[in-house]
C-alpha cells in the first residue's frame, strides 16, 4: 500500500510539472531572443502563468458557457411583438365590442389602420375586423363590406408593416373580415413588387386579382408593364398585355410607350408594328417614346429615311419645351440602343445587324440636319461588340 501511495504522489507531481517544464521552455526561447535579462523577466512571468494555470484548472467549463448563453444579445431570437399604440387600440376596440357590445367610434379603427407598425399589429388590426364583421352582422343588422377606402387603406397598412402575405387578404372575395377587393388596394401591393423588381409578386397579384373578379385598371398595366420591363421579362409583359387587351382597358400613352421601347430594345419588330396598330387606333399624334421606337423599328428594316421622317414629325408635333428631351433620346438612339439591340439577338445574323446598323444610323443623322444632333458613335465599336455578345 505504501509503494501504491507513492506511485500515485509521483505521477501527480509529474502532471502538475508538465506544463510548469513548457513553460520553462518558452521561458528559455525567450531568454534566447531577448538577452540575459529576458530570463527573470520570464522567471517572473511563469510563476504568473503557472498559477493562472493552476486556477483555470479548477474553474469549470461549463460555467463559461452558461455566462456566454445569459448575456447572449443575438437580434434573430428576439420576438417580434406589436407595438403599444396598436395593442392599446387594440383592447379598446374589442372592450366596446365584446364586453360593452356597443359600437366603436370609427376614428379608433382608423387610427389602428394608421399606427401598424409591424406584422403583429397587423394581426391585431385583422382580429378586430373580423370581431367587427360580427358585431355589424348580429348587432346592427349591416350584411354589406366595409367601405372601399378602409379595405385600400388596410392594404397599404399591410405594405407599410411587409406584411405582404396579410396583405394579399385584401384581394379575397369572400373572407371574415368585411373586406371588398379592389383594384386600388392591388396597386398598393403592385408598387411594393415594382420598388423590390418582386416579378413573383406581380404573378401572385394578377392571379388574385383574376381568381376573385376584379377588373383591371388602365393604372394596372403600367405598373405591371414596367415591373416586367425592369426585370426584362418580355414574356410576361406579352402575356399580360394580350390579358388587358381583351379585358377592354383602354392602355394609357405610358403604357404603350413601355410596351414599344421593351419590343424595340430587343428587336421585336413584328411585334412591334402589332401594338402600333393597336396605339394608332387609341390615339393620333405619337410620344416621343413611341415614335423613337417606331423609328427603331425602321431602322431594323433598313429605311433610315422614313425613321428619320418620323423623328421629324414628332419634333413638329411636339411643343418646344420637348425638345431636350428629343435630343437625349437621339443620342440614346445613337449610343446606347445598337448595343442593346445587338445584345438581345440570339441567332447568327449579329453580323448582318451591325453591319446594317452601322451604315443606316449615319444615314438617319444626315436626315435630321435641322435637329444639329452631336454624335461620336464609332462603328469599329460597334461590330467589335457584335462578336462579343
Amino acid at each position: 500500500m505504501g509503494s501504491r501511495r507513492l506511485l500515485v504522489e509521483v505521477s501527480r507531481q509529474n502532471s502538475l510539472l508538465k506544463p510548469v517544464k513548457n513553460l520553462f521552455s518558452s521561458s528559455y526561447h525567450a531568454s534566447v531572443m531577448f538577452g540575459g535579462n529576458a530570463g527573470i523577466f520570464n522567471e517572473n512571468f511563469v510563476q504568473r502563468a503557472f498559477n493562472n494555470q493552476e486556477h483555470k484548472i479548477q474553474l469549470p467549463a461549463c460555467s463559461m458557457m452558461l455566462s456566454r448563453a445569459l448575456y447572449s444579445t443575438d437580434a434573430a431570437t428576439k420576438e417580434v411583438v406589436p407595438t403599444e399604440a396598436a395593442k392599446e387600440l387594440h383592447d379598446k376596440l374589442l372592450k366596446s365590442v365584446i364586453e360593452q357590445r356597443t359600437a366603436p367610434p370609427n376614428n379608433l379603427l382608423w387610427s389602428l389602420i394608421e399606427k401598424c407598425q409591424n406584422r403583429e399589429d397587423i394581426k391585431l388590426l385583422y382580429n378586430v375586423l373580423e370581431n367587427l364583421r360580427k358585431f355589424r352582422l348580429s348587432n346592427l343588422r349591416i350584411f354589406d363590406n366595409f367601405n372601399d377606402n378602409l379595405c385600400r387603406e388596410v392594404s397599404k397598412a399591410c405594405v407599410r408593416a411587409e406584411a405582404i402575405d396579410l396583405g394579399k387578404k385584401t384581394l379575397w372575395k369572400h373572407n371574415v373580415y368585411g373586406l371588398t377587393p379592389s383594384v386600388a388596394s392591388a396597386h398598393n401591393i403592385l408598387l411594393h413588387a415594382k420598388q423590390h423588381n418582386d416579378v413573383n409578386l406581380m404573378v401572385d397579384v394578377m392571379k388574385l386579382l383574376k381568381a376573385n373578379d376584379v377588373p383591371l385598371q388602365p393604372g394596372t398595366a403600367d405598373i405591371v408593364f414596367s415591373i416586367c420591363y425592369n426585370t426584362e421579362r418580355w414574356d410576361l409583359l406579352c402575356k399580360y398585355a394580350k390579358r388587358f387587351v381583351k379585358s377592354g382597358v383602354k392602355l394609357r400613352r405610358t403604357s404603350f410607350d413601355t410596351w414599344m421601347t421593351f419590343a424595340a430594345k430587343i428587336g421585336d419588330v413584328d411585334n412591334l408594328w402589332k401594338i402600333e396598330k393597336l396605339r394608332s387606333g387609341l390615339m393620333k399624334t405619337h410620344t416621343i417614346g413611341s415614335g423613337f421606337s417606331c423609328a427603331k423599328g425602321l431602322l431594323l428594316e433598313r429605311k433610315p429615311k422614313e425613321a428619320a421622317a418620323i423623328i421629324q414629325v414628332v419634333t413638329q408635333t411636339l411643343p418646344d419645351a420637348k425638345r431636350p428631351d428629343i435630343m437625349a433620346e437621339l443620342e440614346k438612339l445613337v449610343s446606347e440602343w445598337p448595343l442593346e439591340v445587338i445584345k438581345s439577338r440570339k441567332d447568327e445574323g449579329k453580323m448582318a445587324l451591325a453591319a446594317g446598323l452601322q451604315e443606316d444610323i449615319p444615314a438617319l443623322i444626315d436626315n435630321l440636319s435641322g435637329l444639329a444632333v452631336k454624335t461620336d458613335l464609332k462603328m469599329a465599336d460597334l461590330t467589335k461588340m457584335s462578336f462579343e455578345s
